[in-house]
């Protein structure tokens, strides 16, 4: 009985939460940080008053699960995505689930960057360098510096069964002349370790467990702003990086407010939101946040998100291989 009970207030919760969602101007699902996503959504309503914006934040994973699952029943509440990685928004468009929207902020930012048909586009960068705590003998400046003698034992890096960041990160290095798979093969010999996500990482890390990490750049750098003992490289062969994609449903029922969202977000207001939460901004011409270097000394390793999406269950199955991780 009290779990029967409890089964039919989580529908009753889910059903109020879904029945405001559905009641609103516009729907967000996002994988940003909560404090992230309350400061963009606060933003964009002080950008356009009046539009009641109502907004569900989890892990890019959980919120496609979510999204798939009301696809299934024939009911998607979100107009707007803004999460992780291109490769899951390109999935969609190849499904026909995404509706294509020419911005004319679009203009304002390298090609590489959204999506020619207009079906997503980036929002800032989200680079995967190397954070070591300050304690560490070595200072590393480049990725083969990890495969070294002096850090055996002492990496740690997010599993890509976990984290799109770290998938994504695999699969640009597997790209790289000189790197590739054989890489990650040197890094297990030399004792590496790869669980969890980037948060694990950033803890054992900071906390000294570990004395070097594999990790999104925006978490070193705003512990290191609070006082922890971290530094963060961008390593000299270069980096990769997801992009916190947006992009609109098929299915949305508010069309003209996702379109002012999108606009939005990659509008020179909207870029300078990004900058202040930390991260590097898509939009030219936005200074980067304190902490970073120059733009022009931030190398960002290509990717493409097609290839990457056609081979994603094979990088994964071979990461896991070579690591022994099980799924």
């Amino acid at each position: 009985m009290k779990n029967l009970l409890s089964a039919f207030t989580a529908l009753v919760a889910f059903g109020m939460i879904a029945g405001a969602a559905e009641a609103a101007d516009l729907v967000l699902y996002t994988s940003q940080p909560n404090e992230d996503a309350q400061a963009t959504v606060d933003a964009f309503k002080a950008a356009n008053p009046g539009l009641d914006v109502q907004w569900v934040r989890d892990g890019t994973p959980q919120i496609m699960a979510k999204l798939n699952a009301e696809i299934q029943a024939g009911n998607p509440v979100a107009d707007v995505l803004l999460i992780a990685d291109t490769v899951t928004l390109e999935r969609m468009k190849q499904a026909g689930q995404l509706l294509a929207y020419k911005s004319p902020e679009a203009a304002n930012l390298d090609a590489a960057l959204y999506d020619a048909d207009g079906y997503y586009y980036s929002t800032k960068l989200i680079t995967t360098g190397i954070m070591y705590n300050t304690q560490a003998a070595m200072k590393p400046t480049s990725w083969a510096d990890l495969a070294k003698p002096e850090a055996k034992g002492l990496v740690t890096m997010p599993s890509p069964l976990a984290s799109g960041a770290a998938l994504i990160h695999a699969q640009t290095l597997a790209g790289v002349q000189g790197l590739g798979w054989d890489y990650y093969k040197q890094l297990k010999a030399n004792g590496a370790v790869a669980s969890g996500g980037n948060g694990g990482v950033l803890k054992a890390v900071a906390s000294g467990e570990k004395a070097y990490g594999v990790v999104v750049d925006y978490m070193p750098l705003r512990e290191k702003a609070k006082g922890a003992p971290v530094e963060f490289v961008f390593p000299k062969e270069g980096v990769s990086a997801v992009t916190e994609p947006a992009a609109i449903l098929a299915s949305t029922k508010h069309a003209d407010a996702a379109k002012k969202f999108i606009d939005y977000l990659l509008s020179e207001n909207g870029q300078k939101v990004a900058a202040k939460l930390g991260y590097i901004p898509a939009r030219k011409g936005i200074d980067l946040p304190p902490g970073y270097p120059a733009r022009d000394q931030i190398k960002v390793l290509p990717v493409n998100a097609s290839e990457a999406l056609k081979n994603s269950e094979k990088d994964v199955k071979t990461f896991a291989d070579i690591f022994g991780i099980k799924g």
